[in-house]
């Protein structure tokens, strides 16, 4: 039987936990909207549909959070290729910001689709 931590001692699992959810969270923004088709009625699909749509406002700063990791990672890859020579590592970096630049898209795509079907 494991005893619980005493009062000042902090559990080291634990904050691991929090850290990578928080940067989940500050990286992804899945969490922040729910699921339409869970609903299981239409005052449920509306709802959830609603609440959606004001998460929406959220999404550029998303979107300003993906460009600068887009912008970082470019700059790395031209760093590594041009003065490093290392031309393996400027692939890594290439490829990184290509895989932002696509989530930077699918960002913007479900932006404009919440924001302009507002509901009155």
């Amino acid at each position: 039987m494991s005893t619980p931590p005493a009062p000042g001692e902090e559990n080291h699992a634990s904050k691991e936990a929090s850290f990578g959810q928080t940067l989940y969270r500050f990286l992804f923004f899945d969490w922040l909207f729910r699921d339409v088709n869970a609903a299981r009625d239409l005052f449920e699909r509306h709802a959830a549909r609603q609440h959606n749509q004001r998460m929406s406002r959220y999404l550029p700063v998303y979107l300003r959070r993906w460009s600068f990791l887009a912008a970082f990672d470019f700059t790395l890859g031209l760093l590594f290729e041009r003065v490093l020579q290392a031309t393996l590592m400027s692939a890594w970096f290439f490829t990184w910001s290509c895989v932002t630049l696509t989530g930077m898209v699918v960002i913007t795509v479900v932006w404009l689709f919440l924001s302009s079907a507002r509901l009155s």
